[in-house]
């Protein structure tokens, strides 16, 4: 009987193992590149708010079962598909283990997790009561998703279509308009104005489109810079406030968000000064950031919050007698909280009314201007019809 004897280092058998091996050490390099890059990803990580709202509400969910908060963001951390806040979780949980506080661990990821839910952490861990008031930042987060949803989408609808429009006058002035162009030269007849006009701007797109590109995104970027300024955001958010058509949508929202970001933290206990800095960097207007300042100022002197909101007119007068009548009957977070459901039920109505508006007022402006393109090219013809009919 033969005995069995290992194949010899030239054998079919090690020639087999040995690409294994290559590819399987090539495979576990490019798996570790892969997760040195999210690692680093991850320290940067800009969390979408809606993502941040699901993981709130799911965590005060499992905490108010009677989890360990460590155990909670295990789960958390299996069940969650994004790799790189799957690495945030881990870190922040790693972070707890530790013997460092929830809050603690989170405000090493700013971008993922904002100054509101930081600070909301912090008044539920001295309260005691993190899981309730983690429930109270989920809602928030939820609100404020619903409201930036049905904006975006209204506002899809619009965009999409002024998109088109620019796309299609750009191929009628690039490639259509030159070959008439070339009919009319032909006629050696003076044409009319709108049509030379029309002829010449083709000409100089058809010459120069590439600087008219850079143009347009030097102009971009520029302003862009500015508006990054003191002075520059100052000048924006004043525009946008007094837009003609989204002007009034836009004050709504930013009324909306600083009303229920205010009761929102005064009701879980944040102090009111802490409450106004984080009003003051979650509102994104240089209107009401300048306005927390002031009644920061002024709380600190003994005064009320709503002596400053009566002398500024960036905030209407029922919101004003309503933080007054808050501030007399000790349910200022009430109030605010109703005064936000009244312009988040405003900012839907005024969002229905701009779609229903948009659309007339979309379809007449591509009548305008693919029908004033159209009678321009055919001016010529009609008038040597004309012409002709004449003759005859």
């Amino acid at each position: 009987m033969a005995l069995f004897t290992p194949a010899a280092s030239g054998s079919p058998l090690t020639a087999r193992t040995a690409p294994q091996k290559k590819g399987g050490n090539i495979k576990a390099a490019q798996a570790l590149a892969r997760q040195k890059a999210l690692e680093k990803k991850s320290k940067k990580y800009k969390l979408p708010l809606g993502e941040l709202a699901i993981f709130t509400q799911q965590l005060a969910s499992l905490l108010t079962a009677g989890l360990p908060l460590v155990q909670c963001l295990e789960a958390l951390q299996d069940q969650t598909e994004d790799p790189c806040f799957r690495i945030v979780i881990r870190d922040v949980r790693m972070d707890i283990s530790q013997g460092n506080s929830f809050s603690s661990a989170v405000r090493k990821f700013p971008n993922s997790f904002n100054t509101l839910f930081v600070s909301m952490v912090e008044a539920g861990e001295a309260s005691g009561g993190l899981a309730e008031i983690l429930g109270k930042v989920a809602g928030y987060f939820e609100s404020t998703v619903k409201l930036t949803k049905k904006v975006k989408s209204a506002m899809t609808y619009p965009i999409a279509v002024i998109g088109l429009a620019v796309a299609l006058v750009n191929v009628l002035l690039i490639f259509v308009i030159p070959v008439f162009a070339a009919m009319f030269a032909d006629f050696g007849a003076k044409l009319p104005l709108p049509t030379q006009l029309l002829i010449d701007v083709s000409d100089f797109m058809k010459a120069w489109w590439w600087a008219v590109g850079i143009a347009s995104y030097a102009a971009w970027w520029a302003l862009g810079k500015f508006t990054a300024t003191p002075n520059g955001r100052r000048m924006r958010d004043s525009f946008l406030v007094r837009a003609p058509i989204f002007g009034n949508l836009i004050h709504k929202i930013a009324l909306s968000r600083f009303c229920r970001t205010y009761a929102t933290l005064i009701r879980s206990g944040v102090p009111i000064l802490r409450t106004l800095e984080i009003v003051s960097a979650a509102s994104g207007k240089v209107q009401i950031e300048d306005t927390c300042e002031e009644i920061a100022k002024h709380v600190s002197q003994g005064g009320q919050v709503s002596e400053v909101l009566a002398t500024n007119a960036f905030f209407p007068p029922m919101m004003k007698h309503m933080v007054k009548a808050g501030e007399a009957t000790g349910n200022v977070d009430g109030m605010m909280n109703k005064i936000a459901d009244f312009y988040d039920v405003e900012c839907e109505a005024t969002v229905a009314a701009l779609t229903s508006l948009i659309e007339p007022m979309l379809i007449v402006f591509l009548g305008v201007v693919v029908g004033g393109i159209v009678m321009a090219m055919f001016l010529p013809i009609f008038q040597l019809g004309a012409v002709a009919g004449g003759l005859n």
